[in-house]
């Protein structure tokens, strides 16, 4: 089940009930945890392009985010905690209207992650926004397929539990 995308950015501007990410990443990383626990990608543009589709979009049920950005120098980090909407992807500037819940982004001018829970909406903790829940297990199952079928090319050596190769 998929619980986490993190997008990634050059940088973050959070100002006037707007987000905008500067230099923003292609691919977006997607989490699943348990039961099967697995990882994977995809395009940024195709998850903004399946925000308000279906009747459990986020755009009916708007996520909660984590902005962390660093400075420049690595040296500080500032987060701030937002509900995302209305996402406006042009070329590497994705922005969002958001409002937000705690934090601020003052003095932060370094890289830049988001990391969109999906997990909770809206009544049960096993429920999933739509967008999420399309896009997030599509890269996901890639991911556990590839998992699945990595027994079938590993040498029957040289990997725990297997005997070492001679």
């Amino acid at each position: 089940m998929p619980s986490l995308i993190v997008l990634n950015a050059r940088g973050a501007n959070l100002a006037d009930k707007t987000l905008t990410l500067t230099g923003v990443a292609a691919n977006s990383i997607l989490f699943a945890d348990r039961p099967v626990r697995a990882a994977g990608h995809a395009p940024t543009k195709q998850l903004i392009e399946e925000w308000a589709e279906g009747s459990d979009s986020f755009a009916k049920d708007p996520p909660n985010a984590t902005i962390s950005v660093l400075s420049k120098d690595g040296s500080t980090i500032r987060d701030a905690v937002v509900v995302l909407t209305s996402p406006k992807l042009d070329g590497e500037q994705l922005s969002f209207a958001v409002e937000v819940l705690e934090g601020s982004l003052d003095g932060a001018d370094g890289p830049a992650s988001v990391f969109i829970d999906i997990i909770g909406m809206p009544l049960t903790p096993l429920s999933f926004a739509g967008v999420a829940r399309r896009t997030a297990y599509r890269g996901a199952w890639y991911a556990g397929a590839a998992a699945a079928a990595a027994p079938y090319y590993r040498p029957a050596c040289g990997y725990y539990p297997y005997p070492p190769c001679y």
